[in-house]
């Protein structure tokens, strides 16, 4: 006979499945539409995917009722089916679990992540219609997934206490083990909603495994309480009109082994998994035999300090100074870059921006909002870091966030504030951010962004309108030079070139042949190009950005070389592996782009330095 959910977790680890909604996109069912609906319109799809989960060896099936509440539903006039949606949901599921398998009632976040005007009675009433149908059709658990603060989490807890003592598994969406849960701490959620009658908490969604790792080592300590696990399969990216992930699925089988050492007792897989992930989940952990939960209740842990207070500092006066352009042409040239926070405090931001300016780079350069995920404006910043320290600052500018009206206003305010160096970027989707229902505008493309830009420094609108008095925007190409075919990823850059950028920024690289080839493929090229390299920070950072960060590949001997590392021995490699490469670098590129991991400003600095003790420049005693 088959125990039932709980008995089964305090046992093993049971294997999850892998994505719906992302698997049905790659079946080529479009962005947009309801996939819940296709439980009433087309079973057979459904029940197909949830056979190749089950037949990957996953035990538990999350029925296709994620967003099958009023609110979702309501978008598509689907707002009075409801229970017939999410009833056929389970129903499709259980079908494919056979009596075997266990199946879950899958309920999303209704605000996600959003402050709406939806009402805490409304949402009560959203999440009571949704439970009472998944527990009418006879779910072995429900599942809230992909919830973005507690206490929304705590309001869809109690609608199901209230009538149910079914199991109940609590999994929030945590793209950065620093940030909180609305306020809360991972442990101070963690503590919150097992007393308030979760039996398992978890996280999926929004980061891939390296991320879901890092989350569930911050609640050592909690052994008494089974953990879940469904990270994403890395961070999507978006080639040729298509969201691709690349995990691959022996990554996902090396980690689950990982998470279970960690004390995870159900591991699966969200969006980009598909059932080939499952397959090696379930082989890794096939004989693997958990340690018993423990009996030691859990503890109330501090609240952690949000903010410092930043000390007024002295203003820069700017003067008049050669382009990055300008310079490269003459000198080694440094750009590094600095993430803005993702909180209100600038303090270490400040503390990086003051040393790299001691340390003599050229420019400070600022992502905008990278990976989809809100920081701090990079206007804003750039604008504080030259008035405080002097520095140049380098602002990039996603396609992704603003539509022409704002796009135009941002680049006005830039000119006002005096910044006039800038690199232009597609932008990671919106959906694959921190705040997925935001969206995703796309207005201008890179080349046409670097076209009306360059059309401001001829004093014209991007209406064709007059502006005055003229522009002097200095303006940069992103380029990938991790692909299989350089020389197609070249002609694309020639586009871009064609279309006014002044100077290419380059992806990181880690194999010095790559550079070198790089330079032979660039050649018949008359801008500059300030080669990407970006020191790692440990043998887990390392894998992270190899099998989960588009864009980026390291070689094998790379990996090999960080392989253990972390803390100081990690950085220390880190910035060894990146000394060697711009030994290469140097001798083929005055450009040199750093970026600058995890805030560690100290790893940029060690690289400029040897950047300027390579090319024998001697700074002013003002810089040190």
């Amino acid at each position: 006979m088959r125990p039932d959910l709980r008995q089964a977790w305090g046992n093993k680890v049971l294997i999850g499945d892998g994505a719906m909604g992302t698997f049905l996109y790659q079946k080529g069912f479009p962005v947009g539409i309801s996939y819940e609906e296709l439980n009433l319109i087309s079973p057979e799809v459904i029940g197909d995917v949830h056979r190749q989960y089950i037949e990957a060896g996953a035990q538990i099936l999350e029925s296709n009722t994620f967003s099958a509440n009023y609110d979702k539903l309501s978008k598509y006039g689907l707002e009075s089916k409801v229970d017939e949606i999410n009833r056929a949901g389970v129903r499709i599921a259980r079908e494919a679990a056979g009596k075997n398998g266990y199946v879950l009632g899958a309920m999303g976040s209704i605000r996600g992540g959003k402050r709406n005007n939806i009402s805490t009675d409304e949402l009560k009433k959203y999440f009571q219609q949704q439970i009472h149908s998944l527990l009418t059709e006879g779910v072995d658990g429900i599942l809230l997934e992909t919830f973005y603060d507690v206490e929304e989490m705590l309001l869809a807890l109690s609608q199901v206490r209230k009538v149910s003592d079914v199991p109940i598994i609590s999994q929030f969406a945590v793209e950065d083990i620093a940030r909180t849960l609305d306020g809360y701490t991972m442990n101070e959620a963690l503590r919150i909603v097992h007393q308030e009658g979760a039996d398992v908490f978890g996280f999926n969604c929004r980061t891939g495994p390296n991320g879901m790792l890092r989350a569930l080592e911050t609640l050592q300590g909690y052994k008494s309480i089974p953990i879940s696990i469904f990270p994403n399969a890395g961070i999507a990216d978006y080639v040729d009109g298509e969201y691709r992930y690349g995990a691959s699925p022996e990554y996902f089988g090396q980690m689950a082994l990982k998470f279970a050492e960690q004390g995870a007792r159900i591991i699966g897989g969200c969006c980009g998994t598909t059932p080939a992930h499952i397959t090696k989940i379930a082989a890794a952990l096939s004989d693997y035999l958990p340690a018993p939960l423990s009996d030691t209740p859990i503890e109330e842990t501090d609240r952690i300090v949000l903010h410092e207070q930043v000390e007024p500092q002295e203003t820069v006066e700017r003067g008049g100074e050669p382009t990055l352009v300008d310079l490269v042409k003459e000198r080694h040239t440094v750009i590094v870059e600095l993430d803005p926070p993702r909180d209100l405090d600038i303090t270490k931001f400040m503390k990086g921006a003051e040393a790299l300016k001691r340390a003599g780079v050229d420019a400070l350069t600022l992502a905008d909002n990278s990976l989809a995920v809100t920081r701090m404006s990079n206007m804003a910043l750039g604008h504080l870091a030259f008035s405080r320290t002097g520095i140049r600052p380098l602002i990039h500018i996603a396609c992704r966030d603003r539509n022409l009206i704002g796009t135009q206003s941002h680049m006005m305010g830039f000119d006002a504030l005096g910044i006039d160096h800038v690199l232009a970027v597609t932008g990671d989707p919106a959906k694959f951010g921190d705040l997925p229902g935001s969206s995703s505008v796309y207005d201008l493309t890179s080349f046409e962004i670097i076209r009306m830009i360059k059309q401001l420094n001829q004093g014209v609108a991007f209406s064709g309108k007059t502006l005055k008095q003229k522009a002097k925007f200095v303006v940069g190409a992103a380029f990938n030079p991790n692909v299989r075919n350089l020389d197609k990823a070249v002609q694309r850059l020639e586009k871009k070139i064609a279309s006014g950028a002044d100077y290419v920024m380059t992806q990181p690289v880690y194999d010095p042949e790559l550079i070198i080839q790089l330079k032979e493929a660039t050649k018949h090229l008359d801008i500059p190009i300030f080669i990407g390299i970006m020191p790692l920070a440990s043998g887990r950072n390392a894998e992270y950005l190899h099998n989960e960060v588009p864009g980026i590949q390291l070689s094998d001997e790379v990996r090999q070389r960080m392989a253990g590392l972390e803390g100081e021995e990690g950085r220390a490699m880190g910035v060894k592996i990146g000394k060697e490469l711009l030994d290469v670098a140097t001798k083929h590129f005055n450009g040199i782009y750093l970026m600058t991991p995890f805030m560690f400003y100290e790893m940029s600095v060690q690289l400029t330095e040897y950047v300027w003790e390579l090319s024998g420049r001697r700074l002013s005693p003002l810089f040190h």
